[in-house]
């Protein structure tokens, strides 16, 4: 399969009906699906093996209380985000490594609510979950940079989803996730006036 021939039925899957209300808080915006190419290729996975030194730096300068704000009335704190990131993020690299390694594996979705209110998050220290995300960038960005084109059609099957999800648009969607959470954290720095 050539870099230009990637199915685009895996592109954007379709969501089940009662997934198509879109929170508008999102500070990035949703993310977005996009053709392969070699230049989308290098960006995301320069997001993949930058995000854990992009997020250490957004939380420079916090003090031990800042981390229990919440990024937005109703939202999780700054904490929870962080962890939250590391949570999903190691949840993420084994979908890339079933995907890699499996014929259309199916993939558990964790309940990422009841995940943040367990008391790892609630009493470690979130650097420990920064720490946590060095390591597993430094993994994931390894086995994806040497991936060969038919590796990125390769699918799972994913509970949020109608039509499989392939490993192009999984890139894709973990490259957005971290910067979104980033930006939540940057967003209540601002609006906090901690810059």
């Amino acid at each position: 399969m050539t870099d230009q021939s990637l199915p685009n039925i895996f592109l954007k899957p379709r969501l089940p009906m009662h997934y198509t209300n879109i929170d508008p808080r999102y500070p990035i915006g949703h993310y977005e699906p996009q053709p392969f190419s070699r230049d989308q290729l290098k960006t995301w996975l320069d997001d993949i093996e930058l995000l854990p030194k992009i997020l250490e730096a957004s939380l420079q300068g916090l003090e031990d209380e800042h981390f229990d704000t919440p990024y937005r009335a109703g939202g999780w704190t700054i904490r929870q985000v962080v962890h939250h990131i590391a949570d999903a993020h190691l949840n993420g690299y084994a979908h890339f490594k079933w995907a890699l390694t499996e014929v259309r594996p199916a993939v558990k979705l964790a309940d990422e609510r009841l995940w943040a209110e367990m008391n790892d998050v609630a009493y470690v220290p979130p650097g420990y979950s920064v720490t946590l995300l060095h390591g597993l960038h430094a993994r994931w960005y390894c086995v994806l940079e040497e991936l060969a084109s038919d590796d990125w059609a390769r699918t799972v099957s994913h509970p949020l989803y109608l039509d499989d999800i392939n490993v192009w648009f999984l890139l894709g969607y973990y490259a957005w996730h971290g910067k979104h959470h980033v930006a939540q954290i940057s967003n209540v720095r601002i609006q906090q006036g901690w810059d």
